[in-house]
């Protein structure tokens, strides 16, 4: 079965870093580390004035971990 068919593959951290690189590059932005992503979205969340961020990101942390195991 080919990815994205019905079935989740691991995602090869080196390739994801290296096509995130690529299209930081083209979209003519500074250069993060992925996982950068997860602090900015923090951040943003904070201004916004929401008082649960810590919460919100241990929930999203959690449901993408199941996800990725193949858990419901």
């Amino acid at each position: 079965m080919e990815p994205g068919l019905g079935r989740a593959c691991p995602i090869d951290p080196t390739n994801l870093s290296r096509t995130f690189a690529t299209l930081l590059r083209k979209a003519v932005l500074r250069r993060i580390r992925f996982h950068d992503l997860r602090h900015s979205t923090a951040t943003l969340l904070l201004e916004q004035g929401s008082a649960h961020v810590r919460l919100r990101l241990q929930r999203d942390a959690i449901h993408t971990l199941s996800t990725a195991l193949g858990s419901p």
